[in-house]
């Protein structure tokens, strides 16, 4: 299938494409291949900024899995056990709404800095941008800067150029088997990976999921880059949906630096009719994505600002001033007032508090047991020697503290009720999920219709708070 259509210009004042048959057709490329950026090294406030985050972020994500807390890891998703551990609270699966719920204050968050400051998360936290800048800080050191990586690249194969360039690519896959090592760590304790890794006794899946990160991590950051961001990731597709004339994003002032041109150090700008703008194209060899911030806003744009350092940097050496390229709104480029906060920013700030607030008013109160109640269906009930009614249920007890406990069971609902077999006390340890079958005896006299209301309650024996009651039906014959 071909990527190039031939393109008739039609003259609006002529009849049709018969008046143009002397005319050549144009070509146009419909998919054009990337060209590779070569990313110029800057230093700046900006970059000083990011380069403390990325600190924090790798420090955390490759630490935190060696981190234990009473002898269990700070961060575990045991899959195989069904808990999770965060931060020495440990979640089964019936707390998975907990996880729905902070990935929507996740969104909001997202939303909410989106709508001030655009595209920030994606120049300062987002993991591409992490390990991206991390493969290029590595690659700077070993091929050098900008002009000798893009002499190194037009240079014939030579002993030089084989060892720079197998010198890169072995520290970047070494930075991508530390990533996917660590990741997996963080779903089967690290030490113990390591070591069964070493001596070839982990599972299959565990060489699995390290080979599949190690080479996501060298693909994403080593070659592809700015493709993720491009054309992968969906954010820089609808994040222009959040943006209005108040979102404060990188810009250039073109009343400022209009019209651009060169000119030396010593000479009048006014006179040579000339803006700030020395046109010298630093803010587009220092850019990830390769785009010319002059152009305007553009969605390939991620908020990193290594253009607003390097143009600091040219305005300090010319002696104009500085912020030619700088955070800014529509509003103010266009000498308005710009509002900070607006009924956007209310409404998205608003969200993102009350889940906030619910989300930890439910790890608060939330109680370390779950008690469910399955009635059984094989019979509806029957008569004991007493000539009392019977019901017999099935009560699972889920204990999801950390340490093993003892359960008393009671009956509540009817007045005569009374646990006829499994009334004493349950032991359950730590994370188990026990059935414990149990029948229920009641008076007839005070049944009043065929199902009457009924509910068990557990409570731990070392902490009455542990408790927990559910509903249930118990069902008797037809009153005369």
């Amino acid at each position: 299938m071909s990527s190039q259509i031939p393109v008739h210009q039609i003259d609006p004042n002529t009849d049709g494409p018969s008046d143009n048959k002397k005319k050549k057709p144009e070509t146009v490329e419909l998919y054009a291949s990337r060209k590779k950026i070569y990313v110029r090294e800057i230093k700046g406030l900006f970059q000083r900024i990011r380069n403390v985050s990325l600190t924090a972020l790798m420090g955390m994500y490759f630490l935190f899995v060696w981190i234990t807390v009473d002898g269990d890891p700070l961060i575990h998703f045991d899959l195989p056990a069904r808990e999770f551990h965060l931060y020495g609270m440990t979640f089964f699966p019936q707390d998975f709404f907990l996880l729905a719920a902070m990935l929507i204050i996740c969104a909001f968050g997202l939303f909410f800095i989106t709508t001030l400051f655009g595209r920030v998360w994606c120049g300062y936290t987002c993991p591409q941008t992490v390990w991206t800048f991390i493969f290029m800080w590595v690659e700077e050191r070993i091929e050098g800067s900008r002009n000798k990586r893009m002499k190194l690249d037009k240079q014939p194969n030579s002993p030089e150029k084989v060892a720079r360039k197998s010198a890169k690519h072995a520290v970047w896959l070494l930075i991508a088997l530390a990533t996917g090592v660590t990741f997996v760590g963080y779903f089967y304790p690290i030490r113990e990976l390591l070591a069964d890794l070493a001596t070839l006794n982990a599972n299959g899946w565990a060489y699995f999921w390290v080979g599949f990160f190690t080479v996501a991590t060298y693909l994403n950051a080593g070659w592809m880059r700015e493709q993720v961001c491009l054309y992968m990731c969906p954010y820089a597709r609808f994040q222009s949906v959040m943006f209005d004339r108040n979102t404060r994003v990188v810009s250039y002032d073109p009343n400022r630096g209009e019209p651009r041109g060169s000119r030396k150090k010593s000479a009048n700008r006014e006179d040579l009719g000339l803006g700030d703008c020395i046109d010298c194209g630093l803010c587009v060899q220092v850019c990830p994505t390769g785009i010319d911030i002059r152009d305007g806003l553009q969605y390939e744009c991620i908020g990193c600002a290594l253009c607003i350092d390097a143009c600091d940097s040219v305005m300090d050496k010319m002696e104009y001033p500085r912020g030619l390229i700088r955070y800014t709104t529509e509003n103010e480029l266009e000498g308005r007032p710009s509002k900070l906060l607006r009924p956007r920013t209310f409404g998205y700030g608003a969200l993102l508090m009350l889940m906030i607030g619910a989300v930890a008013f439910t790890i608060a109160t939330r109680v370390p047991v779950e008690l469910d109640v399955i009635r059984d269906r094989g019979a509806m009930f029957s008569y004991n020697g007493n000539g009392w009614v019977e019901n017999t249920y099935t009560l699972k007890i889920q204990n999801m503290s950390e340490e093993a406990r003892e359960f008393t069971i009671q009956v509540e609902g009817i007045e005569s009720a009374r646990l006829l077999r499994g009334g004493e006390p349950v032991s359950v340890v730590a994370g188990d999920n026990k059935a414990v079958p149990v029948v229920v005896e009641v008076d007839p006299e005070d049944l009043k219709d065929i199902n009457t209301g009924i509910s068990f309650r557990i409570e731990a024996v070392d902490d009455l708070d542990v408790a927990d009651e559910t509903d249930s039906q118990f069902i008797g014959p037809r009153p005369r």
